[in-house]
């Protein structure tokens, strides 16, 4: 073909062909135009035995250039990309250099580094036995865009996998990369797995091995989770990802994975947390069962597991306040009312915490994280607060903790309405009402939507018309009359027989 050279192999094809078909027909079999099969069989010589061109077919646009500025400038700093040498040339001399040189100077530039330029990083690959290795590591997945229940959930995927087999396990973590994330992450997958592998590596984990508040305590938890185990914890340099390749590979594998599902699902919508947690294990099954085969090998060589699982929370002292409420991690909880003044044991994992009174649980809810946008969040139960509510009302109006308590948008929408319809003590009455029916008659979707389209018609809600709607009704018992047979009947019945 024009442009390209020929090769040594077509020189020699072409010969053999020679002798039995005509120069156009063994050209055309060999790829070559007839004028090339003319110049071959006048040449001696195979194409690699040509002596180099020293000659040029244009001129050089550097010229005297390349050794006497634009080396000195490659010594001086070898990075420096071909583009801003040739901007720099362009700027010493105006009209001498167009953009058309940009290829001259990349090829140019190229060839120098390759000659006099520093020497670069090798990269080694690995052999990895069964059994040797599995890996950890969290990637963030806000990418995938996946909303609950109409809201966005910005989270992260941890993940473990086996480097010989490339077996995985992935869950969602809503908090960041920390120590309870990862145990609980860990153990799940080794149990899954049915056995431990002799090495465990991480990258540089803030939650294993350099939080800088609580380094020596979290690196001696973690030590102590890869002792329960029996694994050697290791992990990459800081900033050197690549040697954490099987891990890190597998990441893009993964979130690739649920893309192309999510695509097949046609939403990225799911009605809860727990649909979407069941979504990720079944993508994850898929891709385990490509491995399967090396799987079971890796499986066969992986030591046994210990008895039972170790700690995967962080316990921390708290004590609820006057105020129904106690803080954890810089995130604030409401509690039942009977709980106030009782120092609990707070048991913090890492999507939900737990309460403890003298070795008693009396208390779970879901885990707060705070952000850049939201520090201190707070997750105060209304349920919580309302018995004291309707008793004084009137606290209602100015409460600081107000906002938060709403149980959906749609109450803080009517609050909002009531409070510039009525006086403060009216209001109050009315709203504590109406939280009180959305508890006692269990309605609190029914209720937010009548709500809603009171508000859209610009009319107060009527609390009692509201009761007699939702309140659930005392039902009358029927009335049963058990009327005994005589025993007469019953001596009738054996003459009978």
């Amino acid at each position: 073909m024009p442009g390209n050279r020929i090769t040594d192999l077509q020189v020699t094809k072409y010969k053999e062909l020679r002798g039995k078909r005509t120069q156009e027909a063994a050209a055309a079999k060999t790829g070559i135009s007839v004028s090339t099969a003319r110049r071959i069989e006048l040449s001696t010589t195979l194409p690699s035995q040509r002596p180099p061109r020293h000659w040029r077919t244009r001129a050089d646009p550097l010229g005297e250039l390349w050794n006497a500025e634009v080396v000195p400038l490659l010594n001086g700093a070898p990075r420096l990309m071909a583009v801003t040498v040739l901007e720099e040339l362009q700027r010493r001399h105006p009209k001498r250099l167009g953009e058309s040189a940009l290829r001259t100077v990349q090829r140019r530039v190229r060839q120098w580094r390759a000659e006099n330029g520093a020497e670069r990083e090798i990269f080694f690959a690995q052999e990895h036995p069964p059994g040797r290795l599995g890996l950890s590591d969290f990637t963030v997945a806000d990418e995938l865009a996946i909303c609950i229940d109409g809201l966005a959930l910005p989270h992260r995927l941890y993940q473990f996998a086996f480097a010989h087999s490339g077996w995985r396990h992935a869950r969602v973590v809503l908090g960041g990369e920390s120590f309870q994330a990862l145990a609980s992450g860990l153990q799940e997958a080794l149990w899954m797995a049915g056995g431990v592998p002799e090495e465990h590596r991480t990258d540089s984990l803030s939650a294993a091995f350099n939080n800088l508040a609580e380094q020596e305590e979290l690196t001696r938890r973690y030590r102590a989770l890869c002792e329960h185990y029996g694994v050697r914890a290791s992990r990459n340099n800081l900033g050197e990802s690549h040697e954490n390749g099987p891990i890190e590979s597998r990441q893009g594998s993964l979130k690739r994975a649920l893309e192309q599902a999510l695509l097949l699902r046609g939403t990225c919508e799911f009605a809860d947390l727990p649909s979407y947690e069941q979504f990720l294990a079944e993508t994850v099954r898929r891709l385990n069962a490509r491995c399967a085969r090396a799987w079971e090998v890796e499986r066969a060589r992986l030591k046994p597991l210990p008895a039972h699982r170790t700690v995967d929370f962080e316990e921390i002292d708290a004590r609820v306040s006057k105020f129904g409420t106690f803080s954890a991690k810089s995130a604030l909880y409401s509690v039942p009312s009977r709980l106030a003044g009782h120092r609990l044991k707070v048991r913090l994992y890492s999507a939900h915490l737990e309460a403890w009174l003298g070795g008693v649980k009396v208390f779970e809810c879901e885990r707060l994280y705070g952000s850049t946008q939201n520090r201190h969040p707070k997750r105060i139960d209304w349920r919580h607060m309302l018995p004291s509510l309707k008793r004084k009302p009137g606290a209602f109006a100015r409460w600081v903790l107000r906002d938060a308590m709403f149980p959906r948008s749609e109450y803080a929408q009517a609050w909002q309405c009531i409070r510039e319809r009525l006086d403060e003590r009216a209001a109050c009455r009315l709203m504590v009402g109406l939280l009180d029916l959305a508890d006692q008659a269990n309605v609190v979707a029914e209720l937010a939507g009548v709500l809603a389209e009171l508000h859209e018609r610009d009319v107060l809600p009527d609390i009692e018309a509201l009761r007699a709607r939702f309140a659930p009704r005392a039902t009358e018992m029927p009335s049963v009359q058990v009327v005994l047979p005589a025993t007469a009947v019953y001596d009738e019945l054996l003459e009978l027989a």
